[in-house]
């Protein structure tokens, strides 16, 4: 099983600024479709749709343990076939984000803005703990989410589905 060591900020709205202005730059863009097929309290099993620039799509499977700054993950591609197989007939609504990659003083970030909700996070993984409790974030991050449920994957996940039973 692999690590996930990441630390996740709220971002008072999209850092279009600081790109154009090449600030950080821009490495990559794409559109995610994420569902959870099964969890509980310290488990998930989601799959994903990854949609690029050109609309090509590609597949994931994951599942995470834990809670936190350290996580367990397994990740690995899955073909469309699977992917839609997995989903079925299941009517569950998937949370939808852009996802955009960029870099500055030789850090990788990941900015997610979600579709479905009025909110923007970025998210920094690190090789080690070490370097992970030693980053200083910059001045155009928000406040660090770290620990609080309501910001995870999951619990927006949740809330869709709950909408839609109510809607």
């Amino acid at each position: 099983m692999g690590k996930e060591i990441e630390r996740k900020f709220l971002l008072p709205g999209y850092p279009e600024t600081l790109i154009e202005s090449n600030e950080i730059k821009l490495l990559s863009q794409k559109r995610i479709y994420q569902t959870y097929l099964a969890f509980s309290e310290d488990q998930e099993i989601r799959v994903r749709e990854l949609v690029d620039n050109e609309g090509n799509s590609s597949f994931t499977h994951t599942f995470k343990a834990g809670h936190g700054m350290i996580r367990e993950e397994i990740e690995y591609a899955i073909s469309e076939r699977i992917y839609r197989q997995l989903l079925g007939n299941t009517g569950l609504v998937p949370l939808e984000k852009i996802r955009t990659k960029v870099e500055q003083d030789g850090f990788i970030y990941e900015i997610d803005e979600y579709k479905q909700i009025e909110l923007t996070v970025v998210e920094v993984e690190f090789d080690d703990e070490a370097a992970a409790q030693s980053f200083e974030a910059p001045s155009w991050f928000g406040r660090e989410l770290g620990q609080e449920e309501e910001y995870r994957n999951k619990s927006l996940w949740i809330g869709l589905q709950t909408q839609k039973v109510r809607g």
